[in-house]
């Protein structure tokens, strides 16, 4: 091999303000769910990586929460994550949406990534290109370009497959030459447990009023074959809201609402799992637990 054609293999993350179109950019990219998505700000709150398998490289993605100023501790320690993870990685991807404006969120985050742009390039990615025209592609391009200095700038759309083979070759490029990490096939390295239980809080975030996305937990209690059958495992899952009146939401009218979240999310995991499953789900009121060091804890933060 020359150095041309050398294997590369490493890590990159993308970052941006919630909602920019992180998770979905991952999904795009490894060519499977392993991020989960959603409308609502805030959805990503573990480092997921993904993992895209390519004959000339392995690119492991880092899925960060969205950068914002925390008025939690779980905000900052969600805000940690994305900063260790930064100092971690061979190439960032600053994700700015083609259909908003650049406002002081994004700046916020370039003044932060200038810090590492001196050891870390730094691709300029303009996402959601498939929500508005040209002209206003062209726009957000040279809005991002006043913002700070990139090694690359992007636009792309992760729904219609727009320019994403150029931004994993641009991403690509900037990796270290090196061999496979991970075994072919392998898409994600987080446990099942982890990705089951953000598959239900996805489930359970659409459809549900605007104050309640952040004070939603899943916990996976129990996780087991059903004796005696090869074809079932059993899945017990636990839905924590901070009060009463968040419960009633979550539940509905009857229990409708929840069997709604447990149907939807029953979909995803047997797809996960190839598998068929039974989902045990209950909500259980943790109160304050965004701003509770030992609850946080015991839910994974």
């Amino acid at each position: 091999m020359t150095s041309l054609d050398a294997h590369r293999s490493g890590f990159a993350c993308f970052v941006g303000r919630p909602n920019a179109g992180k998770s979905t950019l991952t999904n795009a990219l490894v060519g499977s769910k392993v991020a989960i998505t959603s409308s609502k700000p805030q959805t990503t709150r573990h480092a997921i990586r993904g993992i895209v398998h390519r004959p000339d490289a392995q690119l492991i993605i880092v899925d960060t929460p969205g950068l914002h100023r925390p008025r939690t501790l779980l905000g900052q320690r969600l805000n940690d994550l994305v900063y260790e993870t930064w100092s971690e990685v061979d190439v960032v991807g600053f994700c700015v949406p083609a259909d908003q404006k650049i406002g002081p969120g994004d700046r916020y985050i370039a003044e932060q990534l200038a810090k590492v742009a001196k050891r870390t390039p730094v691709i300029g990615v303009v996402t959601k290109t498939d929500l508005v025209g040209k002209q206003q592609v062209a726009e957000q391009l040279l809005a991002l370009q006043q913002v700070m200095e990139f090694a690359d700038l992007v636009p792309c759309s992760a729904v219609d497959s727009y320019q994403m083979d150029v931004l994993a070759d641009l991403l690509v490029g900037r990796l270290p030459e090196g061999p496979q990490l991970y075994p072919d096939g392998e898409l994600t390295d987080e446990p099942e447990t982890t990705l089951i239980a953000e598959l239900i809080r996805e489930a359970a975030l659409e459809g549900v009023r605007d104050e309640l996305p952040h004070s939603l937990a899943v916990g996976i209690e129990e996780m087991v074959p059903r004796e005696g059958r090869d074809d079932l495992i059993d899945v017990h899952a636990v839905i924590y809201v901070e009060r009463q009146s968040q419960k009633a939401i979550v539940i509905g009218r009857g229990g409708e609402r929840l069997r709604a979240v447990g149907s939807q999310a029953r979909k995803h995991i047997q797809a996960l799992l190839g598998s068929k499953i039974y989902l045990d789900l209950h909500v259980k009121v943790a109160k304050d637990w965004q701003r509770d060091p030992k609850q946080l804890r015991r839910l994974g933060f």
